[in-house]
């Protein structure tokens, strides 16, 4: 694999290809995904430009991205690139200046670079495994908030598609228990904000009921560089496997997912 500092640069040129066309681009196509769920003629053109530009600077590394998937080429490739060319996409139709790129560099199951831009407030946000998050070129580093009483927590969008309805009745459940011990609840609709807010110290936390690696892999990285703690629902450190995703500053880990698993399986963690 090449020096993770040559990767890191071209990760950040790559998220800037979809930075540029979401600040000029408005979707002339919206495309029904699933039930409720849509991509746009933009969030196609992004991936597009950035699988090319990725190609063409690093063939030997594969590539999947959230509309149309794995490429062909180095299928067996010791990393691979992940995209979600518009994190947000519902945000970004609707005209909700909340909406980023996510790109990681997995080497099998754990992401060594990860970059997310979120074109709307000109904050470009890059990690490296080991080396510390940054935003804007300065270091960044989560909250000291210790207390659940006094912080402020990000959520996940409820469900859609299959099962929407069970799946909706324990995110509202949980959004109810979270609302009766924390300071305040935000939903964005755009886990890249989720976590690099979290990263940086915006937010204290985020409870995000899915696990998809595409949207989570970059800004898990950076929140774990910045010093977050993330987990599973379980308690366990988050991974591709998990179900769920749980980050919080290191002082409301605990109690966090004490109150998370208590709803999601009933019982507190072992």
């Amino acid at each position: 694999m090449r020096p993770l500092d040559q990767l890191t640069e071209i990760a950040q040129k790559a998220v800037a290809i979809g930075n540029d066309l979401i600040k000029s681009t408005r979707p002339q196509t919206i495309t029904e995904k699933t039930d409720r769920d849509t991509y746009t003629d933009v969030d196609v053109r992004i991936e597009r430009d950035i699988r090319t530009y990725l190609a063409e600077v690093t063939p030997e590394i594969g590539f999947i991205g959230e509309e149309e998937g794995r490429s062909c080429q180095v299928a067996d490739s010791e990393c691979v690139w992940v995209l979600d060319p518009i994190d947000g996409t519902a945000n970004f139709v609707h005209g909700v200046p909340l909406s980023g790129i996510s790109l990681a560099l997995l080497q099998g199951d754990c992401a060594m670079v990860g970059a997310i831009s979120l074109p709307y407030s000109g904050m470009h946000y890059i990690a490296t495994l080991g080396n510390g998050a940054y935003a804007n070129g300065k270091r960044i580093r989560t909250s000291t908030t210790a207390e659940l009483a006094k912080s402020m927590i990000a959520i996940g969008d409820y469900a859609l598609g299959d099962r929407a309805d069970e799946k909706n009745e324990q995110r509202i459940s949980l959004t109810a228990a979270l609302a009766a011990r924390v300071e305040r609840i935000r939903m964005f609709g755009s886990a890249a904000h989720d976590l690099v807010w979290l990263a940086e110290g915006r937010i204290d936390a985020v409870v995000i009921m899915s696990n998809n690696t595409l949207d989570v892999a970059a800004g898990v990285l950076i929140a774990r560089e910045a010093g977050a703690v993330i987990r599973d629902s379980t308690g366990r450190d988050h991974s591709s496997a998990s179900a769920h995703t749980i980050g919080s500053t290191a002082g409301i880990a605990d109690d966090l997912i004490v109150l998370v698993r208590s709803i999601v399986h009933g019982r507190e963690p072992d």
